[in-house]
């Protein structure tokens, strides 16, 4: 309980609260609006806090589990707190612009990012110096063009798992993608949105860079706790597999050592037996003639 205190106080602090105007708010966001002040809207921080929670437990199973949780925000105030922080969770992010199909069309994509790592790769390691000047400055800004856009993308190797997403309506076409491939998405939904069109809605301000930074650490802090889960649970199943692989290697050296043991004792058994049975050369009967019995008489 004292630390969801804790948790209301510092979502207080950062301005989590703040709605938008009346005359802007969505009705269906009713359950989640505590009372109206000077026109504006004030978000209920209890639930904040609860929905906050469980979307971080959720979040967590999903990073447990070795699934990729994509970060979605192309607002000017958030791009670099989301940026930053699916860096430091090496997940994947969308923070300059989404492009149409970045999900529908995820393999036209990938292509587009293969063709990025080998212009890097061309111009790393020397290959294009054969190229004119202006060759390779258009290679250049072709690189950096791509990069700003698919940077966030280029280690991702299949669909992710989930999408977080900063202010769902500024990033519907993103929210859209995901809802038709059935992707779980996680968002920060404002007193103008629809909470409805999101799994795990997270009532909070959208628009202040203070409750962007609290909400988007605070899931961070749960993937990584979720990614630390996982690597612990990969250290011991190694453990585990090493303990039983050397018990495996010792009860078989104890077996081979008993078989050798039980080979040498039966030879040396067997040798008895001959010395026992061999006390001097065996007669042999000659034949010759043979006098019938109670024949000596003729």
């Amino acid at each position: 309980m004292e630390q969801n205190t804790s948790l209301q106080q510092q979502l207080l602090e950062a301005g989590v609260h703040f709605g938008h105007l009346r005359k802007k708010w969505n009705p269906k966001m009713l359950p989640y609006i505590f009372a109206e002040k000077k026109g504006i809207h004030i978000i209920d921080l209890n639930k904040t806090v609860d929905t906050l929670q469980e979307a971080s437990a959720a979040l967590k199973q999903i990073a447990k589990s070795g699934k990729k949780i994509m970060f979605v925000a192309t607002k000017k105030q958030a791009k670099e707190i989301v940026s930053e922080c699916a860096r430091r969770v090496n997940m994947p992010y969308a923070t300059e612009r989404w492009l149409g199909g970045m999900l529908t069309n995820f393999n036209t994509v990938r292509k587009s990012v293969k063709k990025m790592q080998s212009i890097e790769k061309m111009l790393n390691d020397g290959s294009a110096e054969s190229l004119t000047k202006k060759e390779r400055l258009t290679l250049t800004r072709d690189k950096d063009k791509m990069e700003k856009v698919l940077g966030g993308i280029a280690q991702l190797g299949r669909l992710p798992a989930a999408l977080f997403i900063v202010d769902i309506g500024h990033e519907h076409i993103a929210l859209a993608e995901a809802k038709r491939l059935g992707i779980t998405t996680f968002g920060m939904v404002d007193t103008n949105s629809d909470p409805n069109k999101i799994d795990f809605p997270i009532p909070a301000n959208d628009d202040a860079t203070k409750s962007i930074a609290i909400i988007t650490n605070y899931i961070t802090a749960a993937i990584t706790e979720g990614l630390a889960e996982r690597q612990a649970a990969k250290d011991e199943e190694s453990t585990t597999e090493e303990v039983d692989n050397e018990a495996e290697k010792k009860a078989a050296r104890l077996q081979a050592e008993a078989e050798s043991e039980g080979g040498r004792r039966r030879g040396e058994g067997g040798g008895g037996d001959r010395n026992r049975g061999g006390g001097g050369p065996t007669k042999r009967r000659v034949p010759g003639n043979r006098r019938p019995a109670g024949g000596g008489g003729r």
